[in-house]
């Protein structure tokens, strides 16, 4: 019998705000242990929670992004577990009146889209963190992540394998970092999945037993995991055995899943209306006015590099894979008017020139206004192309220098002078006396061989379609 998996995923975007979603805890990472915490954080008897506004219009920021219905009444509710590293016993989440429902996203694999359904999104505290010390048999607990906010994206069951769960998320990561609401850094866990998946025999609409697997940490071991997941089942299935639902984890070592626990369901964490947080009732003008905020998405740009630019697919793919490299071509362009000129400068030279220093692109030494003037000199004919990465070697170096005093520096200007350039013919025509004659006796070829002495002769700094044309003229006066 054939079985097809299905897949859902639960995917943990860590928000970039200040403070923590019900108080002003901070949230930077890398702090010292339980630096991070108050009364309300450590679950002191009392403590009120208030919601954090930045929270709720990152929400909203999202849902419209991934086309979901924004509810204009939801609730926060308490998920109730107990473990060492939630104080209060319980998580806020949201249970069945999420803030957003019914989006979707699509995925492209060779040039094949795929809509995933989005079921909902909900605002959540994270819990703290356990440290299990192997060497004094201990384990320690550190609030410092407790309270800090989360959106939980929950897709629907549509993905069918691994790499489709791979390019899933990451169209999620480049959303939100492109939203500007979280880094996506899933190393920090700034984002972070869990997988649901089960099989069932193909053309049937029940869905098997499904397994859970919590906390993937990055694009690669999301679909190991996966793979190997649906490997397991499939084993128990064909020996006619019986899949068990249950949380499993992800060992990255040997990739593998293992068990961790008996999987719960909603009545288990007791879901009920927190009585401490009042609705969050959301005006349509709120809508609007985040709306009006958002930028062009991903998608759309690619588009837009495509029609309107007339950039490859491949290069409109590169120039939208982070926001900050959209924007950047956006302001080079500006300047430069020349699209593919902008494309190439970034993509090729800048881009190259950073990985080989180690230097992240939001430390790019190089303004727009300065890289887009440099393509404007060359499309101006003022500097060639070897000019120009001369010049760029020079400023990745020394940022602060100015173009023009780099140009008079290496006396790097282009030659424009036609007479100055026959001047220099004529010497080359002089010094090369036997290929001259063999020209005239109907040696073609050599005529790339006069430019080429030309331009060697002027350093480079001859404008070659002009020494094309005068060597043409100084030939045919010769005949």
């Amino acid at each position: 019998m054939d079985y097809e998996a299905v897949i859902g995923l639960e995917t943990h975007v860590q928000l970039n705000t200040l403070s923590k979603i019900f108080c002003s805890a901070g949230t930077t990472f890398g702090e010292d242990p339980n630096n991070l915490i108050d009364p309300l954080t450590f679950g002191l008897p009392g403590a009120l929670p208030v919601v954090n506004k930045r929270v709720i219009d990152s929400a909203i920021l999202l849902g419209l992004g991934l086309n979901c219905q924004i509810r204009k009444f939801n609730r926060f509710a308490r998920k109730h577990y107990f473990y060492p590293d939630l104080p209060k016993g319980y998580q806020i989440s949201q249970s069945d009146e999420p803030i957003c429902e019914h989006g979707r996203v699509t995925i492209e694999d060779n040039g094949t889209s795929r809509t995933i359904g989005i079921t909902r999104i909900h605002m959540e505290e994270d819990a703290g963190k356990s440290i299990h010390d192997a060497r004094t048999n201990s384990s320690l607990v550190d609030l410092n992540r407790a309270g800090v906010p989360l959106l939980e994206i929950v897709s629907q069951p549509d993905i069918r394998n691994a790499v489709e769960a791979g390019l899933y998320l990451k169209v999620i990561r480049q959303i939100v970092r492109w939203l500007g609401i979280s880094d996506g850094n899933m190393e920090e866990g700034s984002l972070r999945c869990d997988a649901n998946i089960s099989l069932r025999p193909v053309g049937q609409l029940k869905f098997g037993t499904r397994a859970e697997i919590k906390n993937i940490n990055s694009f690669k071991y999301v679909e190991k995991a996966i793979e190997y997941e649906i490997a397991r089942q499939l084993k128990i299935l064909k020996e006619g055995g019986t899949v068990i639902q249950e949380t499993r984890l992800f060992n990255s070592e040997t990739e593998t899943t293992h068990e961790m626990r008996g999987k719960e369901g909603a009545a288990d964490y007791r879901y009920f209306a927190d009585p401490d947080l009042p609705p969050v009732v959301i005006e349509e003008s709120w809508i609007q006015k985040i709306r009006q905020t958002m930028p062009v998405l991903p998608s759309e740009k690619k588009l837009e590099l495509i029609n309107t630019h007339k950039l490859t697919e491949y290069d409109a793919e590169v120039l939208t894979t982070e926001r900050e490299f959209s924007d950047y071509f956006d302001a080079v362009f500006k300047v430069c008017k020349d699209a593919k000129l902008s494309c190439n400068w970034i993509t090729s030279e800048l881009f190259g020139a950073l990985k080989k220093l180690h230097i992240d692109f939001s430390n790019n030494p190089i303004s727009s206004e300065v890289l887009g003037e440099l393509i404007k000199l060359i499309k101006e004919e003022v500097i060639s192309g070897k000019m120009a990465k001369t010049i760029f070697e020079i400023l990745i170096e020394n940022p602060s220098k100015k173009i023009q005093e780099i140009i008079k520096e290496k006396g790097l200007k282009l030659i424009s002078d036609p007479e100055e350039i026959r001047v220099l013919v004529n010497e080359v025509f002089k010094n090369n006396a036997d290929n001259l004659k063999k020209f005239l006796d109907g040696n073609n070829k050599l005529h790339g061989f006069f430019v080429g002495q030309v331009l060697k002769l002027s350093a480079g700094n001859a404008k070659p379609e002009l020494v094309n044309q005068i060597i043409t003229e100084e030939l045919k006066k010769i005949k």
